[in-house]
């Protein structure tokens, strides 16, 4: 499977890794049922899929708000996305 995953464009061109790296390999961990593994690839991935969850929720049911829920995953999410980022970058 990972010869058909996308390329790193920021760590071919610059040698870095991006705040998405690891995202696919992630994805395709949860596919195989390696919750934890997954969550050690890129530990943005739960958050990140309930964030697009309720977005697509809230696209479909208009008689709830989900603002604030999607505001907080959003936040929840970037934050982790950073923390990962610089921790990997400080201990890897």
């Amino acid at each position: 499977m990972e010869e058909y995953m996308l390329p790193c464009l920021s760590k071919k061109l610059f040698g870095v890794d991006c705040f998405g790296c690891g995202i696919q390999r992630s994805l395709a961990l949860l596919l195989q049922g390696e919750f934890e593994a997954a969550f050690y690839m890129y530990p943005a991935i739960y958050t990140m899929i309930l964030f697009f969850l309720f977005i697509g929720i809230s696209l479909i049911d208009k008689s709830r708000s989900y603002h604030k829920l999607i505001v907080f995953l959003g936040v929840i999410t970037a934050f982790t996305m950073v923390f990962s980022y610089f921790y990997k970058l400080i201990y890897y």
